[in-house]
């Protein structure tokens, strides 16, 4: 029986949907960037007509989200690799699924996320033993306190498509926060410039969902660095680089890539916290 959405139009967390359809849209048809296994059976067991999301971000919408995935998975598997009884923290987690494809059997996973986030999520990925659920805001520091960790092990911090929903001036708090809390710890996350943003946000408002437009931006990483003394830059990467090309790709398809990261329209940022 195909479980039924219940969370509220006009939110932020209604856009967990669509990173899940993209994610599984696209590695259907880009298998050589990455296969989500785990996504397309969700969407299979999932009561939402996905079909206003499909024509209002297309098939580039999709390959961004493939994409993103791919690159968060580089990352992490080069950090385990280092680390590999690592803890790793999905800030924002929603419905994302990078466990289950990075997973080395020694790892420690938390997924962040606010309290009926992580009840729609428990409906489709229920937690594991390594891989557990933190029902609590970013801006809640208390989930400092839940996070299990030896810095001796390494920690890393992943974000995907989360950022952009607030305020420069929130996440600079809480960043410095778990920079003072997590020494040594590494973060990714993905980014936009502010001409992105304002693009986003108009495609964001063509699904009719007006409670989740978009704020945070990165031109230059050196803005972020100069946020802490604790917060250090390690690379501002460009999006598409380093990404198998599909020859099934349209010219425009190709372009658009080309173009985007030409510019830097959209970024993968790197961050370490200063050792104490």
């Amino acid at each position: 029986m195909a479980k039924k959405t219940e969370l509220q139009s006009q939110t932020v967390q209604s856009t967990m949907l669509l990173p899940l359809w993209g994610r599984a849209a696209a590695s259907e048809k880009n298998p050589g960037i990455l296969y989500d296994k785990e996504a397309i059976e969700i969407i299979k067991n999932c009561d939402y007509d996905f079909d206003s999301v499909a024509k209002t971000f297309g098939e580039f919408g999709g390959i961004c989200y493939v994409v993103r995935a791919r690159k968060m998975d580089d990352a992490i598997r080069k950090f385990i690799n280092k680390h590999p009884r690592a803890t790793v923290v999905n800030i924002g987690a929603g419905l994302d699924t990078t466990f289950s494809r990075v997973d080395n059997g020694t790892i420690r996973w938390y997924n962040l996320d606010l309290p009926d986030a992580i009840a729609f999520r428990q409906n489709f990925i229920p937690d594991s033993p390594r891989n557990t659920s933190i029902a609590k805001s970013l801006f809640d520091t208390a989930w400092f306190d839940d996070v299990i960790f030896d810095p001796k092990e390494g920690i890393f911090f992943m974000s995907a498509g989360v950022f952009y929903y607030f305020r420069e001036e929130q996440l600079k708090e809480v960043f410095s926060a778990m920079a003072r809390r997590f020494p040594g710890g590494e973060m990714y996350f993905d980014a936009e410039s502010r001409q992105a943003v304002k693009k986003s946000n108009r495609m964001v408002e063509k699904t009719g969902n007006k409670g989740a437009m978009m704020y945070f931006y990165v031109n230059k990483i050196e803005d972020i660095q100069c946020w802490s003394p604790d917060i250090h830059a390690v690379a501002c990467e460009k999006y598409f680089e380093g990404i198998p090309v599909n020859k099934q790709w349209s010219p425009g398809i190709r372009f658009m890539i080309k173009v985007s990261d030409r510019i830097g329209m959209m970024k993968f940022v790197h961050l370490r916290f200063a050792d104490r």
